[in-house]
């Protein structure tokens, strides 16, 4: 399989992934927090900021899947770096929390460095269409 092939796969999973998990923290913030690796669910109104984090992860998964459908695939490789930052922030907000330190490394933790390799990988496949010069028109004879 080529590298472009294969760095479309993991981006498709990794879409799919995002707003699937999103998805479930909107319709079943209840049920879904707990994978999430903290160590309750927030009482009372808290319970609120679950939804947010399932409305972040719908728009961030919809961003890498316009920039991939629309062959925008250099945005793509630096908008999944980026976004690997929030999985990295997720992580850190488990183990500050005294959440599962397993699900922050485990989860969080890896599918942030998945995404940065994915990320890196597509400006990798990028790289020599970026680099090349532009061919100049040919003059009419």
């Amino acid at each position: 399989m080529s590298l472009k092939k294969t760095n479309t796969v993991l981006a498709a999973a990794f879409i799919l992934f995002i707003l699937w998990f999103g998805t479930e923290f909107i319709l079943s913030p209840e049920t879904t927090a707990p994978g999430f690796g903290l160590p309750s669910r927030p009482a009372g109104d808290g319970g609120g900021f679950l939804v947010v984090k399932g409305i972040r992860d719908v728009v961030m998964a919809l961003v890498l899947g316009v920039l991939l459908v629309t062959g925008h695939r250099r945005a793509l490789g630096l908008v999944l770096m980026v976004e690997a930052l929030a999985a990295y922030g997720d992580m850190a907000t488990v183990l500050t929390h005294h959440g599962s330190v397993a699900t922050a490394l485990g989860v969080h933790a890896l599918t942030a460095t998945l995404m940065v390799v994915n990320g890196l990988l597509i400006m990798r496949e990028t790289r020599k269409a970026a680099a090349a010069p532009a061919t100049p028109a040919p003059r009419p004879a």
